[in-house]
Parts: C-alpha cells; sequence; structure tokens
C-alpha cells in the first residue's frame, strides 16, 4: 500500500463539490525536484510543479466536465401515463425509419407531449373506442438532436439505403427544397404528434429486420411493410405528394380512412398539416416558441 502523507497548507484542488486537501505519495513527494519535500519546507520548484499537475488533473475530470441531462418541463407527460391504451410503435427508436437507424436522443419506446396534447389525445382514444378503432402513434415529441441527425443524413447524398421504401421516387438532393426535411421540427416543441388508426382487435407488428427486401411507401397495402394499420394509401413518412391528405388521387376507403382520422382529432383542437396525412399538431400550442431538445426517455418526466 503506498502511505500518503497531506501537504494540506500548500495545496488546494476543486472539483464540482467545491475545495478539497491534497495528499501525495511519500514516494512522488520525496522525489520531486531531486530533493526531498516535508510538510514544513517543501522547495518552491517542487510546490510548483505539483501545484500545475493538479491543475490538469482537475480540469481533465470527467466530473468537473459533465454535464446533466435536460429534463422536460413539467407540462410534458409520458402519454402512457395519460392513456395506456393508446398504441405505440416508436419508429425512430428503431432502424425501420428513412434515416435506417435508430435516431439521436431517442433512448426509449415512450410518447412525450405536453399535458393538453395528451388529453386530447385520450378523449380521440376514447371516441374511437366506441367505433372499433384505436389510435397508433409513430413519433410525438422530438428533440432538436434528432432534427439535427435528419439534416446531416439529408446532406449525405450517399446514404440512400432506406430510399426504396420511404423516397423512391423523389431525389435526395431535393429534401430540403421539397420540405421534405427541414433544420426545425413543431415535434420539437412539443403539442405534435404522428400517429394513424387501426381495427380492432389490434394484431401485433412484427420486428423489422435490417436488411429485408424494401417495398415502396405508396405500394398496395399487401405488400408493403405490415404495421396493422388501416390502409391510409400510403405508409408513414412516404416521402411523396400522395401523402398529402386531400390528395385526388387518394379514393375510397383510403380516403375514408384519413378523413375519420382527421375529423375525430380536429373536433378536438388538432390541426392537420395538409402535406402528411400522419401529422398533427394540439392548438393552442404551450410552446409555439420553444423548442426542446430533452432526450426521448422515462426518465425525462419522471415525477410528472
Amino acid at each position: 500500500m503506498e502511505q500518503w502523507e497531506s501537504l494540506a497548507g500548500f495545496f488546494v484542488g476543486a472539483d464540482t463539490r467545491g475545495l478539497y486537501r491534497i495528499a501525495l505519495p511519500r514516494r512522488v513527494v520525496e522525489l520531486i525536484d531531486g530533493e526531498p519535500m516535508t510538510r514544513l519546507a517543501p522547495s518552491p520548484r517542487a510546490l510548483a510543479i505539483a501545484a500545475v499537475t493538479l491543475l490538469a488533473v482537475t480540469a481533465a475530470s470527467p466530473t468537473a466536465q459533465a454535464k446533466p441531462e435536460p429534463k422536460a418541463p413539467g407540462e410534458f407527460v409520458s402519454l402512457r401515463s395519460v392513456d395506456p391504451s393508446i398504441i405505440q410503435e416508436m419508429r425512430y427508436t428503431t432502424a425501420h425509419n428513412f434515416v435506417g437507424v435508430p435516431v439521436d436522443g431517442y433512448r426509449q419506446p415512450v410518447c412525450i407531449l405536453t399535458r393538453p396534447a395528451a388529453k386530447a389525445l385520450h378523449e380521440a382514444q376514447t371516441k374511437l373506442l366506441r367505433r372499433g378503432y384505436s389510435l397508433k402513434v409513430y413519433d410525438c415529441y422530438r428533440p432538436q438532436r434528432a432534427v439535427d441527425h435528419f439534416v446531416r443524413w439529408a446532406k449525405d447524398l450517399d446514404d440512400e439505403a432506406m430510399k426504396a421504401e420511404f423516397y423512391p421516387s423523389v431525389d435526395k438532393s431535393r429534401l430540403f427544397a421539397d420540405g421534405y426535411i427541414a433544420e426545425k421540427s413543431g415535434h420539437s416543441r412539443g403539442s405534435t404528434v404522428d400517429l394513424t388508426l387501426v381495427k380492432l382487435p389490434a394484431k401485433a407488428t412484427r420486428p423489422y429486420v435490417p436488411g429485408e427486401p424494401l417495398a415502396p411507401c405508396y405500394a398496395p397495402k399487401t405488400e408493403r411493410f405490415p404495421d396493422s394499420s388501416v390502409d391510409m394509401g400510403t405508409g408513414y413518412d412516404c416521402f411523396d405528394t400522395l401523402s398529402h391528405t386531400e390528395d385526388p388521387r387518394v379514393q375510397g376507403v383510403q380516403r375514408a380512412n384519413r378523413q375519420l382520422l382527421k375529423g375525430v382529432l380536429g373536433a378536438l383542437g388538432f390541426a392537420n398539416l395538409a402535406e402528411e396525412w400522419w401529422h398533427f399538431t394540439y392548438k393552442p400550442e404551450p410552446f409555439p416558441d420553444t423548442y426542446f431538445d430533452f432526450p426521448v426517455a422515462r426518465r425525462s418526466v419522471a415525477g410528472h
């Protein structure tokens, strides 16, 4: 065991917890500067070397450098705590999305929303259950770091691993110009949700297997990835004009399903984005001008 000799009175260290005394091994104390150091009379050169060494260690300390993860304001809740019956298929925690990998900031498959938006979804779910349907959410609050991930991916024109499913007819160089990718997202304000309808009784969705053959998002429903939802004419996150809610080419049962979703949610304060049949924002938003960056994780809303 190394013996320690306190040099308190000559040195003071610091970290995020405050000041503390320093102890050095006796062997180090005796060898610094090639001459012995004692509690009462260390050489000035020895003191300087030890002090500089200590400051370097303290500055590099993970304790001193670490920053706590941001948490959600108290107005945010887990949707499951408000309505556990709403089905959740949080796509961005998986590789089954247009990026092809789990997205930055999505730590756990949990839907987080502002409390008013979550309560309004609960009301919508109550109405839909009576008609034999359930809501299913794909994405809710989205941290800014996830949006930044989308932007980096969109600028990498060589990465087209998921093109065959999510943007088969769109040149990737057009994603910004055509409005499919942006540097800010309403999802980051906490009151926007991507969702669909599921006919009850709900069937389980099989796991996506990375590398499996991909079908175009606008292919017939029987050919698209089976996610248990009703037929909306395209799959979720389909970068195509067929995803426009009122596209005239979408008729029959597909159009009726879109109108049912839009009608029920619209009556409860949700505004649909015309370019995406799945995208709804609760109005008025509690945070209309704030873009949050806390991670999608249960701990972000623990105790809310």
